[in-house]
């Protein structure tokens, strides 16, 4: 399994492009950190105010790899 350090997937509840990024992830065998934005207002500032994103998930894999979005694209190029 590869592990992943540091990727964070932000979701909120019933997002279906949310859900299928964290089952590409899943079968990718990547580990990640799922925070939900509805429960985390401060990552909710983060993902607005500091990368610009207005629509779930957004991943973040340092401060320069993130994207909002389901990007089975870009999860296949993590670890790789």
């Amino acid at each position: 399994m590869n592990e992943t350090v540091g990727v964070i997937v932000y979701t909120k509840p019933n997002c279906q492009p949310c859900r299928m990024t964290k089952l590409a992830l899943d079968k990718q065998g990547l580990s990640y950190t799922v925070v939900d934005l509805t429960e985390t207002p401060a990552a909710l500032t983060y993902v607005q105010d500091e990368l610009g994103y207005s629509s779930a998930p957004i991943v973040v894999i340092d401060d320069h790899n993130h994207w909002a979005g389901f990007r089975p694209d870009l999860i296949a190029k993590i670890g790789h």
